[in-house]
């Protein structure tokens, strides 16, 4: 029988669950067991694939093509473990399943309630993850406790625990203890009664993660545990570390957090090895130089909007031994100040996925200036495009060359829609999503990154390529090396006699790890550190 980590939150919200899960998970992962994870979120959108990137930050996908939380992408770069459309519930996609299930009569006329139909269906979410693959599953539940939209997932983990048997569910609850100046203090109120409050649905934390600002000192774990029924060393501090979020993993491994669940689940007592992870960073610490890439996008206020893509960039850096600068560029202010006014310095250029037209010409302009100055670059998703609209207009002398997302009429559509994309009305869930086959030319740069000539990526755009064009892109020396094997649809393009010059239709970003840096960004970042070191030389 699997066993089920329950993990809540208290007082405030964006303390770091989802951190706090993948770190877990990697904890028992180095223990040689294998790890499900899932994130519910109370609320009520059936996918975050219609919010806006400033109320929700990055859509993450998964290979079969669910879009999820960000949290996934925190859950795959520290675990193994295999996310699907099960790892990501919201109270929309449940309710969606009840009342269809209402429809087709699989109640029998019986009053559709809450308890026990919402909370029926959601245990039933988790019970998709356990089985023979999984000797642990971790469940993290969104929100606050006292939310009322989280109020039918606690309600579901209580039964849940209750009907698996206490020796196979624990809960950990993660909290916060602000620090107030005025009196030089941590005050653990708030803490009891986040706690108090999910006492009151039934659920008693076996182990509570204290987010703080200073150091928990034996007093206050002693009355922390007192007055919240935990054991003083279940009482774990997770202050803010100091370098990157990788460290969140030994900081509470350094206070016993694996060993506590190993012992309150009866799990197998095996030897931990840390090692590839400490080894990570290490490089991480000690970069033996720095680069700067700048990025050139529409949401760049928010840092979330572009999360796997930074942290992929990082990764990059850790496999160059360097550390990566992020110059953060809104593509709106490029269209005021030009290119050069904002991209004179950088290393490399990165113009990541978006949707609609606003900042789109100063996208263009970064990425001629990255053509003509051979400054590395990369795009991704829009960033392809956008690429290839540019290539048109200033390569090819194709006036007015743009995607029909943008402009209907253009007398270019270098950029159109897909074909199973025309007739479509509803926006949610209906794009070219998910894991999709790819073969590299032979030669070519990815090709030579990636090591091999079939790969699979993940997708998330209703726009592509228009193969009418092939033949004057391959003739100006913008090379199409990457095809989709099934349907031809161009997937990589490069540009011939270029330092980096690398565009995509996929997003990379998704499969790219610390310990297992992507390809193309560690191509990418090795590019950027060779112009460093020619400029630098060239200063002399």
């Amino acid at each position: 029988m699997s066993k089920h980590i329950f993990v809540t939150g208290g007082v405030v919200s964006s303390l770091g669950k989802g951190l706090t899960c993948g770190s877990i998970g990697l904890l028992l992962e180095s223990r040689g067991l294998k790890v499900a994870m899932q994130k519910m979120d109370p609320y009520i959108n059936v996918d975050p694939g219609t919010m806006s990137p400033f109320q929700h930050g990055e859509v993450y996908v998964t290979d079969d093509g669910a879009e999820t939380d960000l949290d996934l992408g925190h859950y795959e770069r520290f675990t193994h473990a295999r996310l699907s459309r099960d790892s990501n519930y919201t109270t929309g996609r449940i309710y969606q399943s009840v009342i269809s299930k209402e429809r087709q009569g699989v109640y029998l006329g019986k009053t559709v309630q809450v308890v026990p139909h919402i909370t029926n269906e959601i245990k039933e979410a988790i019970r998709r993850l356990a089985g023979p693959e999984a000797d642990v599953v971790i469940t993290e539940i969104g929100g606050t406790v006292g939310d009322i939209e989280s109020l039918p997932f606690l309600e579901a983990i209580r039964q849940f625990a209750l009907e698996v048997g206490r020796e196979n569910a624990m809960f950990i609850h993660l909290t916060y203890l602000p620090f107030l100046r005025a009196v030089g203090e941590l005050k653990t109120k708030p803490t009891q009664h986040s706690v108090g409050e999910l006492m009151s649905r039934g659920i008693s934390p076996d182990i509570l993660i204290c987010r703080t600002e200073k150091p928990l000192d034996r007093d206050t774990r002693e009355k922390i545990g007192l007055f919240c029924n935990v054991p003083e060393k279940a009482v774990i501090e997770e202050r803010d570390v100091e370098h990157t979020i990788y460290e969140v993993p030994l900081v509470l491994h350094d206070q016993g957090v694996g060993a506590l669940i190993v012992e309150r689940l009866a799990l197998p007592r095996a030897s931990l090895n840390l090692d590839p992870w400490t080894e990570m960073l290490e490089r991480y610490k000690n970069p033996r130089g720095s680069v700067e890439i700048a990025m050139v996008g529409k949401y760049i206020e928010l840092h979330d909007a572009y999360k796997s893509v930074y942290e992929a960039l990082t990764h990059g850096g850790i496999a160059s031994n360097v550390s990566v600068r992020f110059r953060k560029v809104r593509s709106e202010d490029l269209e005021r100040d030009g290119a050069r006014a904002h991209l004179a310095h950088a290393d490399g250029v990165l113009v990541p996925g978006g949707f609609g037209q606003r900042g789109i010409e100063g996208m263009i302009q970064a990425i001629t200036f990255a053509r003509v100055e051979r400054v590395p670059f990369f795009g991704i998703c829009l960033g392809m495009q956008c690429a290839t609209i540019e290539f048109a207009r200033h390569a090819l002398g194709l006036a007015g060359a743009h995607s029909t997302e943008f402009e209907k009429d253009t007398p270019h559509p270098v950029i159109h829609l897909l074909p199973e994309q025309m007739n479509l009305t509803a926006k949610g869930g209906t794009m070219r999503l998910g894991a999709f086959p790819c073969v590299l030319r032979e030669g070519s740069t990815a090709r030579g990154l990636y090591g091999e000539d079939l790969i699979s990526e993940r997708h998330r755009h209703r726009y592509e390529f228009n193969d009418k064009y092939r033949k004057a892109f391959e003739e100006a020396g913008m090379e199409l090396i990457g095809l989709n094997p099934g349907r031809g649809l161009v997937e990589v393009i490069e540009l011939r006699d270029h330092p980096f010059f690398v565009a995509v239709q996929f997003h990379p970003e998704f499969k790219s790890k610390p310990t297992a840096p992507h390809p193309i960004f560690r191509g990418f970042v090795e590019a950027a550190v060779a112009r460093r070191a020619a400029t630098v030389e060239a200063k002399g």
